[in-house]
């Protein structure tokens, strides 16, 4: 039942002890301030990571080829690794059930590409149609390469949006002629690219095709697979290890590199990074944890040093209490109740002025780093983190209460 007196009584205690209350308030405060922003801050880490995965498949591997370091069986270093149509088909068929998506590329890093009277430098890129999926790519518009461009060699393109704003402004792109190097190309369909301007700013065209007007014969520069995933991440990872590993021995035996040779084919497991780099986040986030819980815990220590004062100096108070007939559970409901009080109220004021600095400062530390996104924090974690320090405070608060419980009247009544 709502005790008005009682709620009067503990205002007006707190009122005469102003400085008191409001340095208890914002240890508690701060504690609870400190935590959401600490979370906010590995939340935001976190998504700036998964953004920089979401550019490629988490479970990718790349394989690029160098130039030799090393002699290996009677061939000299300074050899340019020139991976083949029969490189990429040797690893497909050696892994192939352990592959979700397989694409080769044959690219130009700089192409004129033109439409009427707009002309740009852009990456030209030949490719197999599963690298849409590898490379995250979404079709706004039209659709991407085929098969059939394959087997038939068309020149078909698919062009990035940014591609299109530059040359096409707001005209329709589908089904009109670009010039590539001068040869007219048909714009089949436009993607959009979690990796932004510089993903968006290239144009597919099959890899066929792309061979055959460069006079590339049977060359492409990399391949890139998508491993398939296991029901357990760390089985994933060890799995997407082994197969990089034996891509890597793979293409250095066809291509006679000595296999300690790590300029010469480069094998790059984004699986793996994403493993070192959550784990990194977590640890990141445990430490966050930490911080701020023990910062909790010295607000809720000082709530329990300030209710021991209280109690000492309303001792004779107390004794008067009881002598006229108060019983211990009274007694202890009255200076719990405070310390709930306190504790709550400062504990939801450093949560709302956590919430509002993240919603109001998180943008200006997106502009600063891209490795911090949407820093934020779950509500409903935030208010259990609430909670918990009142349920703590209230322990801290009992203590007290219990020892001004247990005050004989007439010792609390010779207490100067």
């Amino acid at each position: 039942m709502f005790d008005l007196e009682r709620w009067q009584e503990i205002f007006e205690t707190l009122r005469k002890n102003k400085l008191r209350t409001i340095l208890t308030g914002i240890s508690v405060a701060s504690g609870i301030f400190i935590l959401v922003a600490l979370l906010g801050i590995s939340k935001g880490i976190e998504n700036g990571v998964k953004s920089e995965f979401e550019q490629d498949a988490t479970n990718k591997i790349s394989v690029w080829t160098g130039v030799t370091t090393k002699g290996y069986k009677g061939l000299n270093p300074g050899r340019y690794v020139q991976m083949k149509n029969s490189t990429f088909e040797a690893v497909e068929n050696q892994y192939d059930d352990y592959f979700e998506y397989r694409s080769k590329d044959f690219m130009i890093w700089g192409g004129t590409v033109s439409y009427n009277n707009e002309t740009g430098n852009y990456r030209i890129r030949g490719t197999l149609p599963d690298n849409q999926f590898i490379e995250n790519a979404d079709i706004g518009y039209g659709r991407f390469i085929n098969e059939s461009d394959l087997e038939e060699n068309k020149k078909v393109a698919v062009i990035g949006n940014k591609m299109k704003v530059d040359l096409f402004k707001n005209e329709d792109p589908i089904n009109k002629n670009i010039q590539i190097f001068g040869m007219n190309f048909k714009v089949v369909g436009v993607f959009y690219d979690p990796g932004g301007d510089r993903e968006e700013s290239q144009v597919y065209i099959p890899v066929s095709t792309a061979q055959k007007i460069f006079n590339a014969g049977e060359d492409i520069r990399n391949m890139s697979f998508t491993v398939k995933m296991a029901d357990n991440f760390d089985e994933a990872v060890a799995m997407s290890n082994a197969i990089a590993q034996g891509m890597e021995q793979k293409i250095k035996q066809i291509h006679t590199v000595a296999p300690d040779d790590v300029s010469a084919v480069r094998v790059n497991n984004t699986l793996e990074q994403a493993e070192q780099i959550y784990s990194l986040i977590a640890i990141i986030q445990a430490v966050f944890w930490f911080i701020g819980i023990f910062t909790l815990v010295a607000g809720i220590v000082g709530v329990g040093n300030i209710m021991l004062i209280i109690v000492k100096e309303r001792t004779k108070e107390i004794g008067i209490r009881k002598a006229l007939g108060a019983l211990p559970s009274s007694i202890v409901s009255m200076v719990l109740q405070e310390a709930v009080f306190v504790t709550m109220f400062a504990g939801l004021f450093g949560l709302i002025f956590g919430l509002a600095t993240l919603e109001v400062f998180g943008p200006f530390v997106e502009e600063m780093t891209a490795y911090i996104k949407y820093p934020q924090v779950d509500f409903n974690t935030a208010l259990t983190s609430v909670f918990l320090l009142v349920f703590a405070g209230g322990i801290a608060g009992f203590i007290p209460a219990y020892r001004a419980a247990k005050i004989k009247p007439i010792i609390a009544l010779r207490d100067e």
